[in-house]
């Protein structure tokens, strides 16, 4: 059953992709949002796998410990720090920044939480919408505007912010207006910070097709029942469907993509986004 694919994988050791970069070490720190679970938990995973100090924050504090659970299994080489909060309230986010600066300097900033609720635009809850738009955007540029200082001050004056957009940020899909919304608010934060950041403050965004996240996996059921399909078409036809490449991404490798923008090696990659969706978007028959 191709149900199958989207059963969350957990990161190992030989998966995290080692960058040769003299930046990453336990004197700079990778605030990670969303990093209970899915691509935040990788996130923070790969960072600390590659020697960063890694500030880690979700309202989910079971979660938080589980990543430092399995950071200490795979024997990473960083820390990982719980730094649980809630991004819809602004004294969290202030704080969150400030317990993550005292950890060391300050450096990179990976903007992975999300939600999503799928419902047509007419009959959409807007208390949802602000939910979503107070976690997915707002938070994201609240958290650049408390970060940005910090990189300045740092040894080098440089930093770096990560946004996790999507191929929703690109081209939408129907019912689901927030989520849409959202992704290209947040191309149009990683354009803004590069614009003002002088190459010093570089920003980047990553946009993938579907991945093994429990995000994906908690819409299977609302999207087969809105489009009276069952679970494995909406994988086969809508999921994967215009993909190439027929297999979802795992939650390591985009975070692997946010370990090579944060590195020298995507010292260059600054307002781009890595459009990483199997030609999903740009193809078609």
């Amino acid at each position: 059953m191709f149900q199958n694919q989207v059963t969350a994988p957990t990161v190992s050791r030989e998966e995290i992709y080692r960058f040769p970069d003299e930046s990453f070490t336990d004197r700079n720190v990778c605030l990670v949002t969303g990093a209970a679970s899915g691509i935040g938990r990788a996130t923070a995973l790969a960072a600390a796998g590659n020697g960063l100090t890694v500030a880690a924050t979700d309202i989910d504090e079971g979660g938080l410990a589980g990543t430092i659970d399995r950071g200490e299994e795979l024997e990473v080489e960083g820390s990982i720090e719980s730094v649980p909060g809630d991004l819809t309230d602004d004294a969290h986010l202030e704080r969150i920044v400030d317990e993550a600066a005292q950890l060391g300097d300050l450096t990179y900033l990976a903007n992975v939480a999300g939600m999503q609720h799928i419902d047509p635009i007419d009959e959409f809850p807007m208390e949802t919408y602000d939910t979503m738009h107070r976690i997915m955007l707002r938070a994201p540029l609240y958290l650049s505007k408390l970060c940005i200082p910090h990189f300045r001050e740092s040894e080098d004056g440089a930093g770096c912010v990560g946004n996790m957009a999507s191929v929703h940020g690109h081209y939408v899909t129907s019912d689901k207006v927030a989520y849409n919304v959202s992704k290209f608010g947040l191309r149009g934060l990683t354009q803004s910070i590069a614009a003002e950041g002088e190459g010093d403050i570089r920003a980047f965004s990553i946009s993938t097709g579907y991945v093994k996240t429990p995000l994906v996996t908690a819409q299977l059921e609302d999207t087969a029942e809105r489009r009276g399909i069952s679970v494995d078409e909406v994988i086969e036809d809508v999921m994967l469907g215009q993909s190439r490449v027929k297999e979802m991404m795992e939650p390591i490798d985009v975070a692997n993509l946010y370990l090579l923008g944060f590195s020298d090696l995507g010292r260059h990659l600054d307002g781009g986004d890595l459009l990483f969706d199997g030609g999903m978007t740009l193809t078609y028959e």
